[in-house]
């Protein structure tokens, strides 16, 4: 049996996932802020995991976690770990002091492509190459090639929430003008849509299905940036499908029809889009599926250089 472990900027999400692929157990529990906070937070939940599988921690065949940030792999270590607290911090090979057991580290998004990969896989829709579009808070995305992580040369590959797309657009966090993010995210939405809302996404939806001018207009441009990520996955890694997950995923059908739409205008346009099947290669990835845990279960295994 495996155990994932997905460390959010709130909450920390754990699953196990047995021989056969299942999911059993799961938890969830607050994610502590700073360094100490965090590991405090993981041992918590390996404890509470062995509680739950009935097992001792070495019982595990791998343990693995996913964590925002800047990861370095090979040895354990996060830094630019911002909504966590976390400058840097080497967090594999203090959890395999602290546990007595190998542990993996990798970062939230790619391990959340490595979990979409599988569940496309259990259900039989899954290709050799796949990218995991991550609307959350930001936009990245993960992207695997031949059932294998694509890390680039130096660990940023699929940060394409980075790419301006607009000249005179907002200023994005990372300091440039118009990237990607800026309409395509939570963030980005929430500038474009203030709202007192407990689910803003949903109110701008439903809005714009009722006619509202101004929540159509928003919407628009959050598609259009959508789908811009989409076509920027396919046309540089030529991926057979790209998954939206994250946060925003939980918008669903809506969600999934509306970048269709958009990617259908395109190819409309463009010979050229319309012999790649944009449309069709666009999932969403069921509501409430852990791709992050069931994904870091994936990765665990390995030990750190000493």
């Amino acid at each position: 049996m495996r155990l994932g472990i997905d460390i959010g900027g709130t909450k920390t999400a754990a699953v196990v996932l047995g021989r056969d692929g299942e999911l059993s157990d799961q938890v969830r529990m607050p994610t502590g802020f700073g360094a100490e906070e965090v590991v405090a937070t993981v041992l918590h939940t390996v404890e509470r995991m062995t509680e739950l599988a009935g097992l001792p921690v070495d019982g595990f065949t791998t343990i693995g976690i996913g964590i925002p940030g800047a990861v370095d792999s090979e040895r354990g270590h996060v830094r630019h770990a911002v909504n966590l607290g976390l400058g840097g911090l080497d967090l594999g090979p203090v959890l395999e002091r602290r546990l007595g057991v190998r542990v993996r580290i990798e970062n939230d998004v790619k391990a959340a492509a490595l979990g979409a990969h599988h569940l496309l896989s259990e259900r039989g829709a899954a290709g050799d190459s796949m990218a995991y579009l991550n609307l959350g808070t930001g936009l990245a995305a993960g992207v695997l090639l031949d059932g294998k992580l694509l890390r680039g040369g130096h660990g940023i590959a699929g940060e394409i929430g980075h790419i301006p797309v607009d000249p005179a657009g907002a200023q994005c966090p990372c300091g440039q003008i118009g990237c990607l993010e800026t309409v395509a995210s939570g963030k980005g939405l929430a500038r474009m849509w203030p709202s007192t809302d407990a689910l803003p996404a949903r109110e701008l939806f439903r809005l714009a299905a009722d006619g509202r001018p101004d929540a159509v207009e928003v919407r628009e441009r959050f598609l259009t940036g959508v789908a811009s990520a989409v076509r920027i996955l396919v046309l540089t890694a030529d991926v057979d499908s790209v998954v939206i997950g994250g946060g925003l995923a939980a918008l669903g059908e809506p969600l999934k029809s509306g970048v269709r739409r958009v990617l259908s205008e395109w190819a409309a346009n463009s010979p050229f889009l319309g012999s790649i099947d944009l449309p069709d290669r666009v999932q969403v990835i069921p509501s409430g599926f852990p791709a992050a845990a069931v994904g870091a279960a994936l990765v665990g295994g390995a030990s750190w250089p000493k």
